[in-house]
């Protein structure tokens, strides 16, 4: 069972690893419900949990019937799955049920799902009476390796995503890779594509494993699994020990991707046209060839990228998207990056694999002229 510290000082904590943790909730979460009393207790209070539709169908009866075994109780809040349980109305609903179940600043609440419910949840916790506490039991893996870790919480807005929100860190994180069998293959490839990126960023030899043992991790392969998910875990703990609140820069490199990527997915609508890991999957394609054309990168370390990002079933170029924007639109994206500052917006980029830096001195009119290139490419391939 892998235990993997988050080192933050007085705000440190757990995540724990295991296979079936979830049939054993009771026992792996006790330290963080018992102030909730059992049936038997005093004022007894049930255990509150946030979950969307799918994963409260999907874990209830696991979770009610383990916490039954110590005579505790669940209650359940559950929002629509999607992006848009991340909005001002369902945060206000939130938060006025966690009140009217008498959540106090010393509980914790346990969010059970992907990264929409651990942002929400998250964020409600970190504004419940200045700060409570919560727990994430991520069931997908993108939120496993990627948003449970670090404190990150937001909801969206009309202006953007994740414009409104806190550094609010969990008291633990709980993930049962088990979970994942529940995933459908399109999902569990946007996942991937976080894990690849830990490689990319600074890990030449975790990449070159994934290479080859990829498709062992998409299939879900056990022993396979569990290691891509706890390296990308170790990889993201010691990047936010140095650099909690993206002060220093080197929490930047885990945007590896994503302002390439946040752009993509603004001009599809942030819709299922591209999932959220399908753009970073694109947008470190894109990072990588821009490397190439800055003099940072070899071709081949940029193509490599590319037929790893390929192999695993995840969009490479462009014209997957069946884009008729052009560059300048999709640099107007990218001016509502919250990353923005002085008018300018820093680029993660690529000296080597596994050797990744922030550039502030990109010119956004060569962004616009270098996507313009990739969209021709597109049309004449097509």
């Amino acid at each position: 069972m892998p235990l993997i510290p988050v080192e933050l000082g007085g705000r440190s904590y757990n995540v724990t690893i295991e296979a079936g943790l979830l049939h054993d909730f009771a026992v792996q979460a006790r330290d963080f419900y018992e102030n909730y009393h059992p049936r038997n207790g005093i004022n007894p209070r049930k255990v509150p949990f946030v979950a969307d539709e799918s994963t409260h169908r999907l874990f209830r009866e696991v979770i009610e019937q383990s916490l039954d075994s110590e005579h505790y109780d669940a209650e359940w809040f559950v929002v629509d799955p999607g992006e848009g349980a991340k909005s001002w109305e369902v945060l206000e609903k939130l938060t006025d049920w966690l009140l009217a179940q008498g959540v106090e600043r010393g509980d914790n609440v346990f969010a059970l799902g992907g990264g929409v419910v651990g942002d929400l949840t998250g964020f409600a916790c970190s504004v419940l009476k200045r700060g409570c506490g919560f727990v994430q039991i991520p069931t997908t893996l993108l939120a496993q390796v990627d948003s449970s870790v670090g404190g990150k919480t937001a909801i969206n807005t009309g202006a953007g995503k994740n414009l409104i929100g806190a550094f609010h860190q969990p008291a633990a994180v709980l993930i049962d890779p088990k979970t994942l069998d529940t995933l459908p293959p399109r999902e569990m490839g946007a996942g991937y594509a976080e894990v690849l990126k830990y490689g990319l960023l600074g890990d030449a030899e975790f990449f070159g494993w994934l290479e080859g043992n990829g498709t062992r991790v998409i299939a879900r392969e056990p022993e396979a699994l569990t290691h891509a998910i706890a390296t990308s875990i170790k990889a993201k703990a010691r990047i936010v020990a140095e650099d909690e609140r993206e002060l220093s820069g080197r929490r930047a490199l885990l945007n590896l991707g994503h302002t390439f990527g946040h752009a993509l997915e603004a001009e599809t609508g942030f819709s299922q046209k591209l999932l959220h890991g399908e753009g970073v999957a694109l947008g470190m394609v894109l990072a990588a060839r821009y490397s190439v054309r800055r003099g940072h990168l070899s071709e081949e370390n940029a193509e490599r990228t590319a037929r790893a990002i390929a192999g695993a079933g995840l969009p490479s170029e462009i014209s997957a998207l069946g884009l008729t924007c052009d560059g300048a639109k999709l640099v107007d994206h990218m001016r509502h990056d919250k990353k923005m500052a002085g008018g300018t917006l820093p680029f993660l980029l690529l000296n080597a694999i596994g050797d990744a830096f922030v550039a502030r001195d990109v010119d956004l009119a060569d962004v616009a002229d270098f996507l313009d290139q990739q969209l021709r490419e597109t049309v004449n391939a097509a």
